[in-house]
């Protein structure tokens, strides 16, 4: 049996960045030549960063990404790479968008993946399945394959799929079962939600034993405006058995020798298509290399990296998809408020595991409210961490205004807040930081926030953070920093105390919002579990309480409409993933 060494590269791409990433992809590929790799295979859409959104429909950018694709492929030959297989995802097209008055059946804009190899473009495939759920709008971009491409590669058959092909059964791993492959590249930029990396090692086992064919299933890493990207690829044998799996959040070469199954003697290494299932799907067959020399050296093994626990996951993807906002949309630095409280606190020390502390500004801004322990909480979690600290008190502003206007109530709680914004967004204008905003999703989902107020930012690192996991995090940032002999970034106090806004006397959370153990549960039958009503009495749930919830949930929309982009943790998130009417008379009975 064949012995293929594969190279699969975990890489961050940039979208729109198509000369950055054929660079990436040129360096990464001369790193898998030194390792001796017989092929090297890069997420989908690499070439042009995923997902591409709207891009798709501009002619110019369509074109740019064939030409940078034919590019890549001299430049590979022209760094002495060209005998070396390249998996890499691009955009194609092959006809005009489906909404086009020219449209052609079967025709449009393709969600592609090329075989680059002696300079030149040797094979391609286009995706079959395509997502049309939760952040996925694929059917909207792109017309799907209908042809599964099979090179013969060191002597083994090899079929070639992307991403979404691997999520649903049948389809290309059907067909390459039928096909006989030894091998399934998947190449894939899915992104990430809490303990997907559970069900993603299962669902390649099942996909192994449709195709009975050994899956390479390479993953993009990096953050991308919503969505993050974790990797961890993997390599999983026909028989399920898990051969070598990469870290989580990092960009990483995984590099390992599989032992395959030649390829049938008596099938073609060249056929330019036969139809091979019910559905049409055709099979064409592309030689590569006909053999190849067996790995050179030592074995290469890529070794297995277990995932990590639930807290430190969400923190890595919360730290990464923060970076990369920050840093691909070129801001030199991010400032926020720090009010001793757990949200700001958790924020900061997010941003300062992100991008280091002298990249950091936090700004307290206190007002006749604010208590002496909120004060002395930011200004010691300013001191652990190092970042860049300033107090500018708020209330000689708000005085001003209420010299100028008759406000009372609610009106003047959100006053304060507004200031707070307007200090936040002059000191951006002035100094080029972003603002980071920092309320977590359950305050988001129930409304309980000032619009241009403290909702005020650019980005939001915990608005998919429910609050009762915004204290876990806290406590775990916290004990890893003990483990590791570190000085613990979130004062002890502002976990451990009640939260509260401080917008008037005394004020807490709860004056206003059910219990935060209570208030969660309810928020995650009804937001990401789209429970109704009856189902969440029916949980246990007391049915005033419910009616309470779902009523701030439903007045919301529009403030969640107006909010800042934040990373995607959860199976469901508000903005890409949660798409409900502003103008809307619907409620659940009893509300």
């Amino acid at each position: 049996m064949p012995t293929l060494r594969l190279a699969l590269a975990q890489v961050n791409p940039t979208v729109g960045d198509l000369a950055g990433n054929a660079a990436v992809v040129r360096r990464s590929a001369r790193a898998a030549a030194d390792a001796g790799a017989h092929l090297v295979a890069f997420p989908e859409l690499a070439l042009t960063g995923y997902p591409v959104e709207d891009l798709v429909f501009r002619a110019s950018f369509v074109k740019a990404s064939r030409h940078a694709l034919r590019a890549l492929a001299g430049d590979l030959a022209a760094d002495g790479l060209g005998e070396l297989p390249v998996v890499v995802g691009y955009l194609d097209s092959d006809g005009p968008p489906s909404f086009s008055a020219e449209a052609q059946p079967d025709r449009g804009p393709r969600n592609a993946l090329a075989v680059l190899h002696g300079g030149r473009v040797a094979a391609t495939y286009f995706k079959h399945h395509l997502p049309n759920y939760g952040v996925f709008d694929e059917d909207r971009y792109f017309a799907p394959g209908d042809t599964l491409t099979v090179v013969r590669l060191g002597g083994v058959d090899v079929a070639l799929t992307i991403c979404e092909d691997l999520w649903q059964a049948g389809g290309p791993f059907a067909v390459a079962r039928r096909a006989g492959v030894g091998l399934v590249v998947s190449i894939n930029a899915s992104p990430y939600e809490l303990n997907k990396d559970d069900v993603r090692l299962p669902l390649v086992r099942r996909r192994a034993a449709e195709a009975n064919a050994a899956i390479a299933y390479v993953n993009m890493v990096g953050g991308q405006d919503e969505l993050v990207f974790e990797g961890d690829s993997m390599i999983v044998s026909a028989d399920g058995t898990l051969l070598t799996r990469g870290p989580q959040f990092v960009e990483h070469l995984l590099v390992h020798d599989v032992e395959l199954p030649a390829a049938d003697p008596d099938r073609p290494a060249a056929d330019p298509g036969e139809e091979t299932a019910p559905d049409g799907m055709r099979v064409v067959r592309v030689p590569i290399t006909e053999t190849a020399p067996g790995p050179a050296g030592p074995a290469a093994v890529g070794g297995t990296v277990e995932p990590v626990d639930q807290e430190a996951e969400v923190w890595r993807a919360l730290t990464l998809g923060l970076r990369d906002y920050v840093d691909k949309n070129r801001f030199p630095s991010v400032i926020l408020g720090l009010s001793g409280g757990i949200d700001s606190a958790l924020v900061a020390a997010l941003a300062v595991d992100a991008l280091g502390p002298d990249r950091v500004v936090a700004v307290a801004m206190p007002s006749q409210h604010s208590s002496e322990h909120s004060k002395s909480d930011a200004a010691d979690l300013a001191k652990r961490t190092g970042l860049d600290f300033r107090t500018e008190p708020i209330q000689p502003m708000v005085d001003t205004f209420l010299a100028n206007m008759s406000l009372s109530g609610v009106a003047v709680e959100n006053l304060q807040a507004r200031v707070r914004g307007v200090i936040l967004m002059a000191l951006s204008n002035q100094e080029g930081h972003l603002v980071l905003t920092t309320g977590n999703k359950t305050e988001l989902a129930v409304g309980y926030s000032t619009l241009y107020g403290d909702s005020v930012g650019g980005f939001n690192p915990i608005k998919d953070v429910w609050k009762s996991l915004v204290w876990k995090l806290a406590r775990w940032r916290n004990e890893d920093a003990a483990r590791r002999g570190e000085t613990p970034p979130i004062p002890e106090n502002s976990i451990s105390k009640p939260p509260s806004a401080e917008l008037s006397p005394g004020q807490l959370d709860t004056d206003t919002l059910p219990d935060y153990t209570v208030l969660d549960q309810i928020l995650v039958g009804y937001v990401d579990g789209d429970s109704g009503r009856e189902d969440l009495i029916a949980a246990g749930h007391d049915p005033e309480v419910v009616d309470r919830v779902l009523r701030m949930v439903d007045t919301a929309e529009y403030k969640r409409r107006q909010s800042a982009p934040g990373t995607k943790i959860s199976i469901k998130a508000f903005g890409r993933d949660r798409r409900l009417p502003i103008t809307n008379r619907w409620r659940e009975h009893g509300v």
